[in-house]
């Protein structure tokens, strides 16, 4: 039993500040609900020198004055990137220490081995921040959800490229003005690549199914696609049919197989997840027993991400003090594997420039009669200035990404296909998976 926990952060960037910040000026709050104080004694930063909102005599340039003090109780890794914060969070797990860390690159990659290295040392691991900003959905995984086979989960996990969605929608602008606005206002990075091509969210997907289909799901294994190809025309269209576009982290349970993607998606404009707009998230959740359920809230910032560190500190300093630390590590089963992304099956919505003829659309009709691909609707929707060229949206009923991938490939060698601009999978986010 711990009469007072002493904490050491790694960072004190944006996040590690808010954090810190916390830690001071809640002092009292955070006492009283642990039942002994907590104490920030120690941070990590990178450069000296700075005016910091911490005491000077905090701060080191040296990891080792964290990582092997003995007085430090819990260590928490605000630094993001693999490197070096993989390595400082299992150098802080060997030397017995409590860890919390809202590292979805380093969780996502390495998570089971993490919490199989704190079990080992008889430590836990916390990781809350790591998806979702303040949105408690981590928690709700490792224990309220736990008696439920989780049959889907679908996710709007990244506020960069939701906010930039959500312009487009509503202005009618295309990706590059969108991504613009998002950059002039913070929300999107001057590299924004990890964000706009899926990257962030298939390591937040990884964390959420590998907890939800206690299988070990790796951001290489997940099918990734960004949004930089979407264009207004495509909102145009996808409001025509009754739809909004988004960018859906999904991940299934089907025949005993994991199937885990992230892609821009159709969504039904009467779906809780079309209303999520702006920089906020929602994770979706369909199990057995409790069925659909949704949590809501802003994905990131220093605000919500403090929030969700500093609540994880709070439960590790209360299980120190109360002198019972250890939570079994989420087990895996090893027989589940990942589904291969050809046989996963959704419906498609297809853009084509044709050349306005007759008889275009029983060639493209042939091509997808050929691989099995049922029309759901065709519709010429525009022509250019001479006539020549249309402009044609098609869409599918279910079909299997094989299949498409066949079709496609088919279509592009049409000599009257002069392009294929788009094409985005339709979701019906309310569908269980088929077993």
């Amino acid at each position: 039993m711990k009469e007072e926990v002493n904490v050491g952060l790694l960072g004190l960037g944006v996040v590690g500040s808010a954090v810190a910040g916390a830690l001071l000026e809640k002092e009292a709050m955070i006492a009283g609900r642990v039942g002994c104080p907590v104490r920030l004694r120690k941070v990590l930063v990178r450069h000296a020198g700075k005016e910091r909102a911490v005491s000077p005599s905090m701060l080191t340039l040296d990891p080792s004055t964290v990582l092997d003090d003995p007085e430090i109780d819990i260590v928490v890794e605000l630094m993001g990137g693999e490197k070096p914060a993989h390595d400082y969070l299992l150098r802080a797990i060997q030397k017995g220490k409590q860890v919390v860390t809202a590292n979805k690159e380093v969780m996502a990659k390495f998570g089971p081995e993490i919490m199989d290295a704190a079990s080992t040392m008889g430590v836990d691991v916390a990781f809350e921040a790591s998806v979702g900003g303040g949105i408690p959905v981590v928690g709700p995984f490792r224990l309220d959800l736990l008696a439920n086979n989780i049959q889907q989960i679908t996710a709007i996990i990244n506020g960069t490229t939701n906010y930039i969605l959500s312009r487009m929608a509503k202005e009618g602008i295309d990706f590059d003005a969108a991504l613009k606005a998002a950059q002039s206002r913070g929300y999107a990075e001057p590299d924004p690549r990890n964000d706009v091509e899926g990257i962030d969210a298939a390591y937040k997907l990884a964390i959420l199914a590998t907890l939800g289909f206690h299988a070990r799901v790796r951001p290489e294994d997940i099918f990734t696609e960004g949004i930089t190809k979407l264009t207004a025309q495509d909102f145009r269209y996808a409001a025509e049919l009754g739809y909004t576009i988004k960018l859906l982290a999904i991940a299934r349970e089907v025949d005993g197989q994991i199937e885990a993607r992230v892609h821009p998606a159709f969504v039904p404009l009467d779906h809780t997840l079309a209303s999520v707009n702006g920089v906020f998230n929602a994770v979706h959740i369909l199990g057995d027993l409790v069925g659909p359920v949704m949590f809501y809230g802003r994905g990131a910032g220093p605000g919500p991400t403090s929030s969700a560190v500093v609540a994880d500190i709070i439960d590790l300093a209360q299980r120190l003090h109360s002198g019972s630390v250890m939570r079994p590590p989420v087990p895996l089963e090893k027989t589940k594997r990942l589904r291969p992304v050809e046989d996963v099956e959704s419906r498609y919505y297809l853009r084509l420039q044709v050349v306005n003829r007759p008889g275009v659309f029983a060639q493209i009709t042939r091509v997808l009669g050929e691989a099995e691909i049922s029309l759901a609707s065709v519709i010429q929707k525009s022509e250019t200035d001479s006539g020549r060229i249309a402009e044609v949206v098609l869409t599918t009923y279910e079909a299997t990404e094989a299949a498409m991938r066949v079709a496609l490939r088919a279509l592009s060698a049409l000599p009257v296909i002069e392009e294929v601009s788009n094409v985005i999978r339709v979701e019906d986010t309310s569908r269980p998976a088929r077993n």
